[in-house]
């Protein structure tokens, strides 16, 4: 009999933990009362918040150098939809699921999206590759996928994107997500203006099939596996090519496909203005694309980042609907419980956001006061919104402490039985 993280460890975790929540709860009512603020809007912001699962995220990563395969680890996508589940009734904010072909490709679509359905959860977007070579392919991708001068490869990783609609209407999905690992290594190598017109007809004919009320994610990365160019490198030219596809194609950015210190919220805010946000892939990032818990490098960042999201929310920017989702590689932690910790940092930042206040912020930034403009988002920052967060999770069945209840559980080790380490995942590369 398999292993279920069953609603009751939630709760018997909680029980023990629900008079001093109330305590802390109450004591920052009256502090943000002072301030004009009222706790139960904050609760209900935080409790509405989503953001989406990567199905590969379930799984121990890697780097180039090596793999360190954990106990348990999910052997196929039913397996990974099982860990999903425990990161969704733990905090209660991710019932979508983003998923990878041919990672994940089902042999029977209708069977696993009922699978998803009965565990409250459902297939929020696809994401092909192209970035990697399958046992069953014709050609390569060596040397490019969809910017490849060969007209055969190219039609190849079309073909490859199209079936990704496919499985995705079969299982209820609503965007598609395209990143190519193209470019060069050396100078020479890629003719610049050429490879990005061979990337526009490809996406071209993505786009073309892509499903009504679908939205096409195309996502832009400074650098790798290509280390000298890449196609899609930045998020000007990702606004040109969306801007050429139409009104269905829009930007999606990864907060680790930047060069380092780039100022990624203003990159958000020009998006957003420009109506071509699309949604992100949430990480963190110390030295490059290090694909880290979101805000475990750079929490200050994400909050900045947040708070134009929030601005753009709060105005009703029209067409103003970015999709969110974890993109992450565990190497060294339980990929459950990383997810979840990044999870609830997501709806930390989203909530901070929302105790800007904003009528003080445009007056300082109106009266060119630079240093009360940034004490202004700061007050905001260093609120501690930690009971706003374990209140709504507990108000809506979850857990005060998400990774506590899990660990309690026992569900780790129990799974790590069930599910026997397999040699052949042993060796390098990320999932």
């Amino acid at each position: 009999m398999s292993f279920v993280f069953a609603d009751h460890y939630i709760q018997e975790h909680n029980a023990s933990r629900m008079a001093a929540l109330a305590e802390d709860f109450d004591h920052l009512a009256v502090q943000l009362d002072r301030r004009g603020i009222d706790i139960e809007r904050l609760v209900e912001a935080a409790t509405m918040f989503r953001v989406a699962v990567p199905s590969w995220g379930v799984g121990t990563g890697g780097t180039r150098f090596a793999r360190f395969p954990g106990g348990g680890e999910p052997r196929n996508i039913f397996e990974k939809l099982e860990d999903c589940e425990v990161v969704f009734k733990a905090t209660r904010v991710t019932p979508g699921i983003s998923l990878h072909i041919p990672w994940d490709r089902p042999a029977n679509a209708a069977e696993l999206r009922s699978f998803a359905v009965s565990r409250g959860l459902f297939f929020d977007s696809m994401n092909s590759n192209t970035f990697q070579d399958q046992p069953d392919q014709a050609h390569s991708y060596k040397y490019g996928s969809l910017t490849h001068t060969d007209a055969a490869v190219r039609r190849q990783a079309v073909e490859h994107n199209l079936e990704c609609l496919s499985i995705g209407q079969q299982l209820g999905a609503r965007a598609h997500t395209v990143w190519i690992g193209d470019g060069g290594n050396f100078p020479g190598q890629v003719h610049f203006r050429k490879a990005l017109d061979r990337y526009l007809d490809s996406l071209r004919a993505i786009y073309a099939a892509l499903p009504e009320a679908w939205r096409l994610f195309i996502e832009h990365k400074v650098y790798e596996p290509a280390f000298y160019s890449t196609v899609l490198n930045d998020w000007g030219t990702s606004y040109y090519c969306v801007n050429e596809l139409g009104p269905r194609a829009f930007s999606l950015v990864d907060l680790g496909h930047h060069a380092p210190n780039v100022n990624v919220e203003m990159i958000v805010a020009r998006l957003v203005q420009f109506g071509k946000l699309g949604g992100f892939h949430f990480n963190d990032s110390q030295y490059g694309d290090d694909d880290l818990d979101a805000g475990s490098i750079k929490p200050f960042q994400l909050f900045l980042i947040f708070n134009e999201l929030v601005d753009a929310e709060l105005d009703g920017v029209p067409g103003f609907s970015p999709a969110y989702m974890l993109d992450q590689s565990h190497n060294v932690t339980d990929p459950i419980e990383s997810l979840m910790a990044s999870a609830v940092e997501l709806v930390r930042a989203y909530v901070q956001a929302h105790l800007v206040d904003r009528d003080a912020l445009g007056e300082y930034q109106q009266g060119n006061d630079p240093l009360m403009a940034l004490q202004t988002l700061k007050q905001a920052f260093t609120t501690d919104v930690g009971p706003i967060l374990a209140m709504a999770r507990r108000r809506a069945g979850g857990a005060i402490d998400p990774v506590g209840a899990y660990r309690a559980s026992g569900y780790r080790q129990k799974k790590s039985v069930e599910r026997p380490v397999s040699a052949a995942r042993l060796g390098a590369g990320i999932v």
